[in-house]
């Protein structure tokens, strides 16, 4: 499928590696132009200069709204405007209840602040293009996790933005949604492995919880559908909480069991 692509122009954060990094390897598939923002220089270089004239590494710390409107105008110097928009950047920093409401802010800044203001100074050249934003969050927004208050609240917030710029900017023809992970198999993922005694079989046990196939989601899964949503194909869809899960989040734990056992 042609997903019209060809000739936009899109801005990825954290798009240096995990589902960023696939989702502007798709894009640039898809005959895009993309600005890789990543505060990681080296990676973000080497992914651009791979990929040759269709990307451009533009390297930001996203806590600071200086920096993210640099990347903005950074990319619209080199590529004429901003199309898309992937706020896609954020980690699961484990800041809880028992840290101070100042690690909580410092939680907040590193997860939702910079979606708010990529998405401020990216708003005008998104309205020119007609374009559309896709958000990641996490399907933490939705069940809790216990010990993670600044993710968890960062990702509500992402969700609940989604819902309010969908509102915002329908009648500028700009599409905005939020696709949600759980289980996915991002490098972040496999670091937090080896810091475990039992890697292999912490992660068999998170596999057995996802009722299709018993796998983690892969990131290029999560890619396909961030760019799906970011294409003029899905042109009359905003507004959305997109859950590429494997069924993880909503459907029966009794789906989660082997049922060749049963």
């Amino acid at each position: 499928m042609d997903l019209q692509l060809k000739g936009n122009v899109a801005l990825v954060t954290g798009g240096a590696s995990g589902i960023g990094e696939a989702t502007v390897r798709m894009l640039v598939a898809e005959g895009a132009r993309v600005g890789i923002v990543d505060r990681d220089a080296a990676r973000a270089s080497a992914l651009a200069e791979e990929l040759g004239e269709a990307a451009v590494a533009l390297v930001a710390d996203l806590t600071r709204e200086e920096e993210c409107r640099r990347s903005v105008e950074g990319l619209v110097s080199k590529f004429g405007g901003i199309g898309v928009l992937v706020n896609n950047a954020g980690v699961n920093d484990s800041v809880n209840l028992d840290q101070p409401p100042a690690a909580f802010m410092e939680s907040l800044q590193r997860n939702l602040f910079h979606v708010f203001a990529m998405t401020h100074h990216a708003r005008e050249h998104l309205r020119k293009a007609r374009g559309a934003i896709v958000n990641v969050s996490s399907k933490v927004s939705v069940t809790g996790q216990g010990g993670t208050s600044g993710y968890a609240a960062a990702k509500g917030g992402v969700n609940a933005l989604t819902r309010e710029w969908a509102v915002a900017l329908a009648g500028d023809g700009v599409r905005v949604n939020c696709v949600v992970p759980a289980e996915c198999d991002t490098p972040q993922y496999e670091n937090w492995f080896k810091t475990l005694p039992d890697p292999a079989g912490t992660r068999a046990a998170i596999e057995s919880l996802v009722p299709l196939g018993h796998r983690m989601t892969s990131k290029e899964e999560l890619a396909a559908m961030i760019v799906f949503l970011a294409s003029p194909v899905s042109a009359h869809t905003t507004g959305q909480l997109v859950f590429v899960d494997g069924g993880y989040t909503h459907l029966d734990r009794a789906a989660s069991r082997d049922h060749s056992k049963w």
